[in-house]
């Protein structure tokens, strides 16, 4: 596997960092990484989670790069390089999470006639979350999905149960387009930052490094906006019956002892996903799986590669 901090820090040989423009406008970020053999695997489209770059995953694209998949991936509206919603310096914003679903729906409609099959969506956090909203929504249409760490619940925290009301309530006091925060990905928590994402201090540190390298891809707190809507887009999506109805196959990994967000949700809505195959994460995995110490990130890329043999295979 491709562990070397030049897969890390560096972009690949090959790959080709671009701009989509959405229907309104706003562009988007693009890397696009085209497989170096005559017949390709097949092609891959993964999204990270809220503020992450695709720098972050350069290391996981090397791998799947060289099992001859085409790898896409674009950084979400408003974070990253995709520009800005607020003008709070470097705040991660959205007015409502179907923004990103039509940007999804969009970005899929284009790419998927220009690449090869099959075809798999991928999803980290809350790109999982959306990932799994426009295959619910039957919006975007690949042969297989992979969901890493899916944003389908966020812990409780000092509110508990009253969590969504309290977001609605702090929220409202001001601008909801204000950061909700200082600083760290979660408020009210003395785990740093590092700890909620990976037991891997280097690879913590390579993200540090691109933010350092490119302070302009650096995306800090989200707004109150962005945790608003998380609440209502988490409890529609935990409450919609199409659910049951979707049956593009499933690899749904989880960190049981994630930090960040509510892994048991994860794990309480798989079963209703009528073809879906669950692996789960102990206490050695936080919330970026894939950017976890070698022994965690090696299993759960065997159990994607394995995955995709089995329900994406060549054609």
């Amino acid at each position: 596997m491709a562990t070397s901090l030049k897969d890390r820090r560096a972009l690949p040989a090959g790959a080709r960092i671009d701009h989509w423009a959405a229907p309104d406008g706003w562009e988007h970020r693009v890397f696009d990484w085209r497989a170096e053999r005559p017949t390709p695997r097949g092609s891959i489209l993964f999204q990270g989670g809220r503020g992450d770059i695709f720098e972050k995953y350069l290391e996981t694209f090397a791998h799947w790069h060289a099992e001859g998949w085409h790898v896409t991936s674009f950084d979400w509206r408003g974070q990253g390089g995709s520009g800005r919603l607020t003008p709070a310096k470097n705040c991660g914003h959205i007015e409502d999470y179907s923004d990103y679903v039509r940007d999804l729906r969009d970005f899929w409609a284009g790419w998927a006639p220009a690449n090869p099959g099959p075809q798999v969506a991928m999803g980290h956090s809350m790109g999982g979350h959306l990932v799994l909203r426009a295959l619910v929504e039957d919006v975007i249409r690949p042969d297989a999905a992979v969901l890493v760490a899916p944003m389908l619940g966020f812990k409780p925290g000092i509110f508990g149960p009253f969590a969504e009301r309290a977001a609605r309530f702090l929220g409202g006091l001001g601008d909801t387009a204000r950061p909700a925060w200082k600083g760290n990905e979660k408020p009210y928590t003395t785990e740093t930052r590092a700890s909620l994402l990976t037991h891997d201090p280097d690879r913590y540190a390579d993200e540090i490094w691109w933010q350092t390298e490119h302070p302009e891809i650096l995306t800090g707190p989200p707004s109150w906006r962005w945790v608003i809507e998380g609440f209502r887009s988490i409890r529609e999506l935990a409450a919609d019956p199409r659910i049951e109805a979707m049956r593009v196959p499933t690899l749904m990994l989880v960190a049981e002892k994630d930090g960040l967000i509510d892994g048991k949700a994860a794990i309480a809505l798989a079963p209703r996903l009528p073809d879906i195959r669950l692996v789960t994460f102990g206490k050695e995995s936080a919330h970026e799986i894939l950017r976890e110490t070698d022994a965690v990130r090696d299993r759960a890329i065997d159990e994607i590669d394995a995955f995709l043999a089995a329900r994406a295979a060549p054609r």
